[in-house]
């Protein structure tokens, strides 16, 4: 099995050694380069009980939750468990005004009650191979053959095994930028269940104040079921079928933890940059963050102050506000931590040492010499600043903001009207208009998308903005806004379900052509995309060749240093210790408790920081069960995991594998963690498992779940 490598080398740079507890490790290869070091640490498992393609392993414990989180099967009966912000979606698209799960939370009595959960799917990964050797070229060539090359391979690979594995998702994924490949196969399960999600004021206490932030008081959990046909195959939601029989599940330890004690995390983190550039952090800080910051900004405003007015729509936009504000507080915090951790000085330091060994020796010179020159131009370079500020307010200011384009654009596409009009599923297109309209609001939409018209034109140029901004509102209005937006929503059939719903009963193509949300949808989806994506497009491959070069180079330098690829939602595995730290002359606790959730109430913010009467009244008679520590309920701990968005919800383990927590977040100090790991400062942040338990025991009465698990 061919060598895999870790990335440190800015600590090494910087004179600091590397220690594993960085490192977002693909599972195939902990035998040979991690599990001597974990059991230095105090693991008492083999590799093989971590990760076996032949047998049963913690892996096959864990799961892909929903688009973009983890989750773990902890009953043999497929009974799930992730975090509450991972299932929030779900749990809002369940609610109503007079059922509201986020607000009351929801819990069952018997299976019965479960609440299928529409949309929502989880996957297993079945199988993971290195495919590098079968993938790559055997002869040097050019990158445009080498690319050629690798993607008739690719497909003639993934073709293999899905015919050896009927019915499952086989997908190939790059690491470091194109120099290796690995091939995953998933089974999809989309038949889940609402178990049991606590209240909004457990689940997301302390809200976008505390989001990011450490000490936390948050019980960021819920529960879920997966259920399967009577053989135990995916099938779509049926009364007849039944949970999925899982024979490995993760076991519950509630013997808790001292500080240095061994932890892992295992989950699908989502993207890190570790190999970025100190020119592309700058981009990132002064483009993409600062405008990251300031269109969400506007946006959220108005969903806050619309929300705040009603329940019906605080309920349809929680979610979408909740996924927004997250990110938004992110790049905030990532540009702060950037700089107070001198990251870019770091970064030009280790580009200026790799130039010089680079430039020591001709060969080296002629095959890496150009590719930090071709990242730094593509970075700073003045067209590729300008195309991606204005591709960037298109996607923030229109794709992401307004919400009538996009069903104008599911419409147009479901019924072919922008090619030659096919067979197409009308009531397919009603289900989904039916989900989309649930969660829609006119007068929100259209305040939303006068706002973010007005910021974009107040920003840049109309010349270079999509072509209805000079054509039609400063054409057909005089560059009145809010003219274009009324006659917008007033007169297209997708400002409510009631039109749409009419005009789908008898659908007519030439009017639906002529919709003015759809003329929009069209001009952005086509003849616009030549002006901002396609320039962008051609210097794609010089870029993704930089890129790799950059990367070997970086391992050809250093060869006694091991690396490790960037996250891209594949499964990884990390390993280290719960351990405190400190920041700014403050010393952090190693974990909260539950009297610190009570001190936390404020009842000048409500919303955030209220505490349920149910949990003061157990706190008040001490009726804390088996979950006490020192006469209180631990409720969050820290550890120096190496995780990023994806691994939310991931299972935190001990040195046997038993389940001690929930991974939910990173700490504030350490925000600039996906571009460079922080040994010192960086901190995952985890609900405590006996937490969770002391919610569905004593606060929610659903102990009989406490049943089905295996707890120590």
């Amino acid at each position: 099995m061919k060598k895999i490598f870790l990335l440190f080398l800015l600590l090494a740079v910087s004179g600091v050694r590397a220690t594993a507890d960085e490192g977002m490790w693909l599972l195939p290869y902990i035998q040979q380069l991690n599990i001597a070091d974990m059991k230095a640490k105090g693991l008492v498992l083999d590799a093989d009980d971590i990760y076996n393609p032949d047998r049963e392993s913690l892996m096959d414990a864990v799961i892909i939750f929903g688009g973009g989180c983890t989750g773990e099967i902890i009953s043999p009966d497929g009974l799930i468990i992730t975090n509450h912000h991972c299932g929030y979606g779900s749990i809002q698209s369940l609610s109503t005004v007079e059922h509201n799960y986020l607000r009351d939370g929801f819990w069952t009595n018997n299976r019965a009650e479960e609440i299928p959960a529409p949309g929502l799917a989880i996957m297993f990964v079945r199988k993971m191979v290195d495919i590098t050797s079968e993938v790559l070229p055997k002869e040097p060539t050019n990158e445009s053959m080498r690319s050629r090359i690798i993607s008739d391979n690719l497909a003639v690979i993934e073709r293999a095994y899905r015919e050896r594995h009927p019915g499952m998702q086989v997908l190939s994924r790059s690491m470091f930028a194109g120099n290796e490949y690995f091939l995953f196969v998933y089974e999809r399960f989309s038949d889940v269940r609402l178990v049991g999600t606590p209240p909004e004021s457990i689940g997301k206490f302390g809200g976008d104040t505390d989001n990011w932030m450490w000490p936390r008081h948050t019980g960021d959990f819920a529960l879920f079921r997966v259920y399967a046909d009577r053989y135990g195959s995916p099938a779509e939601y049926s009364p007849q079928n039944i949970p999925l029989h899982t024979p490995k599940y993760l076991t519950i330890s509630i013997q808790g933890y001292e500080e240095n004690d061994f932890a892992m995390v295992m989950g699908f983190p989502g993207s890190t940059n570790r190999y970025m550039t100190s020119w592309e952090i700058d981009r990132l800080v002064n483009v993409d963050n600062a405008n990251r910051i300031f269109l969400r900004g506007v946006r959220q405003e108005i969903l806050a102050k619309n929300m705040a007015s009603s329940d019906m729509v605080r309920i349809q936009y929680a979610s979408k506000y909740a996924s927004s504000s997250n990110y938004w507080k992110n790049a905030i915090g990532m540009n702060q931590a950037l700089a107070d951790l001198n990251v870019r000085a770091r970064k030009a330091e280790q580009e200026a040492q790799l130039r010089r060994w680079i430039a020591a020796d001709p060969e080296r010179e002629a095959e890496y010499g150009m590719a930090l020159d071709i990242i730094a131009s593509d970075a700073l370079g003045t067209i590729p600043l300008t195309a991606r500020k204005i591709q960037q307010y298109i996607s923030e200011g229109i794709t992401r903001s307004i919400e009538i384009l996009n069903i104008a654009r599911m419409t147009a596409s479901a019924l072919g009207l922008w090619a030659e009009p096919n067979t197409y599923n009308l009531d397919a297109l009603k289900r989904s208009a039916e989900t989309f309209y649930r969660d829609f609001n006119e007068p929100t939409d259209r305040s939303v998308a006068g706002a973010m018209l007005r910021v974009m034109m107040d920003s840049i140029r109309v010349a270079d903005l999509p072509l209805f901004f000079a054509t039609d509102i400063v054409g057909r209005f005089g560059g009145d806004i809010e003219r274009f937006v009324d006659n917008l929503y007033d007169n297209s059939i997708f400002a409510s379900q009631q039109r749409f719903d009419a005009a789908m009963a008898n659908p007519d193509f030439a009017g639906l052509l002529n919709d003015p949300a759809v003329l929009i949808a069209r001009g952005l989806q086509y003849d616009d995309i030549n002006r901002f994506v396609a320039p962008a497009r051609s210097s794609v491959m010089s870029i993704n060749e930089a890129y790799r070069l950059y990367i070997k180079s970086l391992m050809e330098w250093q060869p006694e240093i091991k690396f490790y690829p960037d996250a891209n939602s594949t499964m990884r595995l990390t390993y280290g210790s719960i351990v405190p730290y400190s920041s700014g002359g403050r010393n952090f606790p190693l974990y909260t408790t539950l009297a610190g959730v009570l001190a936390k109430e404020d009842r000048s913010n409500p919303i955030e920081f209220t505490v349920d009467e149910r949990l003061k009244e157990l706190y008040n008679s001490k009726d804390f069960g088996p979950y006490a520590v020192n006469g209180n309920i631990p409720v969050n701990f820290i550890s120096n995991n190496d995780i990023t968005g994806g691994n939310s919800g991931s299972p935190v383990l001990n040195a046997k594998g038993e389940l001690l927590g929930l991974a939910f977040d990173g700490n504030w100090e350490a925000m600039s963690g996906d571009i460079l790991f922080e040994p010192n400062v960086q901190r995952t942040i985890s609900v405590d498992i006996r937490y969770v338990l002391f919610i569905i025991d004593k606060f929610a009465g659903a102990g009989y779940l406490l049943d089905e698990m295996t707890i120590k």
